[in-house]
Formats: C-alpha cells, sequence, structure tokens
C-alpha cells in the first residue's frame, strides 16, 4: 500500500494509494477518531457507482452518515451552491467534531472542502478523489474554493483534510475525455522539475492508454510525492508553490472566456497553456525549441488539445489579455507565469513585459 504523507506538522495527514480503498474504508478512518456524523458528498454521476455501497461500509462501522447528492458540473462552484450545501449540512446540526467526506472529483473536493472550512469555522474534511485529475492533483494541497464572474477559483481557503483515500480502480468508469484531463495535470509534474518522470511517461505511455492499474498507482504516487514536497515548503503559495500554477495562468483565461463550459474541460485547458508555456519560454529565449515538440508529440498520442484554435477558431485577445488580469496569481498588477528553461526546468516569472505578452498573444490567437 504505497502511502504518501504530506507534511505540515499538527496539519499533516496521509494520502492512502490502494486497489480496493473503498472497501476498506472504516479501517483507514478508524485512527481519526471522528465524531458520529458524516457527511457524505457527492454528484449524481458519482454517486450512483459507489456512494451506495460506500454508505453502507460507514453505517456498519456505527457512523451516522447524510448524504447529500448533487447535479454534476462546474456549475456547482458558486456562491449560490456553496450556500445550499452549508444549509443541508446545518439542518443536520453538525458538531466541531462531524465530518465531511468528499466523494468525486475535483469540482467536488473544492466546494465540500470550502464547506468544511467554514461551518462552524471548520469541521473534519476528507478527500475521496475518484477522477484522475483529483487524484494527481487537487485533493493533494488544501486548496478550495469556488468561481466567480470575475474568474476561477477567486474565494476560497486553503484548508487541509484529515486523510486522502485513492482507489486507483474508479478511473476505470471515467471517459476518455475526463481521464486525459487528468493525466495532463499528472504529466504537469515532470515538466515542473522531475525530468526522470516525463521520461518514465514517454517509455510507458501505450499502458497508461490502456489504464494499466500498476502504472497508474505509479504516476499517481509520484505526483503525489511531487505535490506533497511542495505544498510541505510552501503551503500557502507564498513562493514556491506558484510551480503548480504551470500553464494555470493561460488556462483559467481560456476558461473564463468559454464559460467554464464543457467547451473547454480544465485539463484541456492546462494541456494548451502548457504548450503556451513552452512557447513563452521559448521567444524569450529561455527553453529549447525542441522541447515544445516533445510535449506536443505526447499529448497528441493521446489526442489531448495544444491549441487554441481546436477549440474556438476566433478568441477575443483583450478578454484573453484582461481575464489574466483577474487571475489570482497577478501580483501588483504584474502578470506572473511559470516557464521554462526546459522539461524539468520551471520558474517563475514575474518581470515578462506586458508587450511582449500581447504580442504572443496576437501571435498564437
Amino acid at each position: 500500500m504505497p502511502n504518501v504523507k504530506v507534511d505540515l506538522a499538527e496539519r499533516s495527514y496521509d494520502i492512502v494509494i490502494e486497489e480496493g480503498a473503498l472497501e476498506n474504508i472504516d479501517q483507514l478512518i478508524k485512527p481519526l477518531k471522528l465524531g458520529e456524523k458524516i457527511f457524505l458528498i457527492t454528484d449524481k454521476s458519482v454517486g450512483k457507482l459507489y456512494s451506495n455501497d460506500l454508505k453502507k461500509k460507514l453505517k456498519k462501522a456505527g457512523y451516522d452518515v447524510i448524504k447529500i447528492s448533487l447535479k454534476p458540473g462546474e456549475h456547482l462552484k458558486s456562491f449560490v451552491n456553496i450556500v445550499k450545501l452549508c444549509n443541508k449540512i446545518l439542518n443536520h446540526k453538525p458538531d466541531r467534531n462531524s465530518t465531511i467526506m468528499a466523494l468525486g472529483g475535483g469540482v467536488i473536493g473544492d466546494l465540500s472542502g470550502f464547506a468544511a472550512s467554514i461551518v462552524m469555522r471548520g469541521i473534519n474534511f476528507i478527500q475521496i478523489p475518484t477522477t484522475l485529475l483529483s487524484q494527481v492533483d487537487s485533493s493533494v494541497g488544501g486548496k478550495t474554493g469556488i468561481n466567480t464572474n470575475a474568474g476561477k477559483n477567486l474565494i476560497g481557503s486553503f484548508y487541509q483534510p484529515k486523510l486522502v483515500v485513492i482507489d486507483p480502480t474508479t478511473l476505470k468508469s471515467l471517459s476518455d475525455r475526463e481521464y486525459y484531463c487528468g493525466y495532463v495535470e499528472a504529466l504537469k509534474y515532470a515538466l515542473i522539475d522531475n525530468p526522470e518522470f516525463f521520461e518514465y511517461l514517454e517509455k510507458n505511455k501505450a499502458k497508461v492508454k490502456k489504464r494499466d492499474l500498476e502504472t497508474l498507482k505509479e504516476i499517481i504516487k509520484i505526483s503525489c510525492e511531487s505535490k506533497a514536497r511542495i505544498v510541505a515548503e510552501d503551503e500557502r503559495e507564498s513562493g514556491k508553490r506558484a510551480l503548480l500554477n504551470l500553464g494555470h495562468t493561460f488556462a483559467h483565461s481560456f476558461e473564463k472566456e468559454t464559460e467554464f463550459s464543457d467547451v473547454l474541460k480544465h485539463g484541456e485547458a492546462v494541456a494548451i497553456g502548457i504548450i503556451l508555456a513552452l512557447k513563452l519560454s521559448y521567444k524569450l529565449g529561455f527553453s529549447p525549441k525542441e522541447d515544445i515538440g516533445k510535449v506536443e508529440k505526447h499529448f497528441k498520442y493521446f489526442d489531448i488539445p495544444i491549441c487554441p484554435k481546436e477549440i474556438l477558431y476566433e478568441w477575443n485577445k483583450s478578454n484573453i489579455l484582461e481575464n489574466m488580469y483577474l487571475d489570482k496569481k497577478a501580483v501588483s498588477n504584474h502578470l506572473v507565469f511559470i516557464l521554462l528553461n526546459g522539461i524539468g526546468k520551471s520558474f517563475i516569472s514575474r518581470n515578462v513585459d506586458d508587450h511582449n505578452i500581447l504580442d504572443f498573444i496576437n501571435d498564437v490567437l
């Protein structure tokens, strides 16, 4: 059972990566000494696959389980829905030792984690991510939040879970599109500071396509270790943790322009953003041109989009730039980009000239 530790002093927690972990959920949470009430938050798609068995297992272990099933989609991450969710929880009279258990992908994790951080000023939180994107990225590190008209994840909190339980067998039920969206976030760690991981992914891409469980467990473990190490150094993103935003300055802007709809999934936006970060790095003289080709070829193997025009032929260039300035990664009205000196050699850049960015956007769009 390849556990990963997120080392945050008194807020430290384990990430359990285990086939069949959902069957052992009662034993996995027993050492946490949780209160009686568990609020099982899921969406209707994931819920029909796993929530009934999970609820029965928890009830048999003596917990009072209140299941709250929500309609799936990015739209859930809104003020309206966080208020609705908190009211549903409060109607069942939780106490400070109650637990919110998030069963689902990144949207459910973000919304549930935010609710856990604000209900009664903070109750227990457990993540059970069921998508590859949430297993390798969003379930780890304590970022929670909702979207607003101004942009993505601009309202939220840093709130660490008590435990993350990852069962890679849940990945069998994902559509190819959702599966590869998560894979993009795994490859991101290779580009940030682990070129050996990139070589591993290159070597095993056929196994990734087949969803080989042993390969997936290794990918999830390496990704979680990478994120855990960075989060332990910089929990609240005042420095090195910003590297995890590789591709995201572009990605969030494109997502906002497509109104956070299924026209462009988050992982697809990040893939496009990563390629643009590589191209910008090359344009500014940092990264060799051949690295762009290597990553583009890798994404193309999985039919992952690499160009904004694969999503929409016409983009509003002014809006794209404006969205970037509204993003939480901008500092003192200066855009912050994660650029690369090559695969596995990322760095934070806060001094890219605005005219260079505008010219670059005009070129790529």
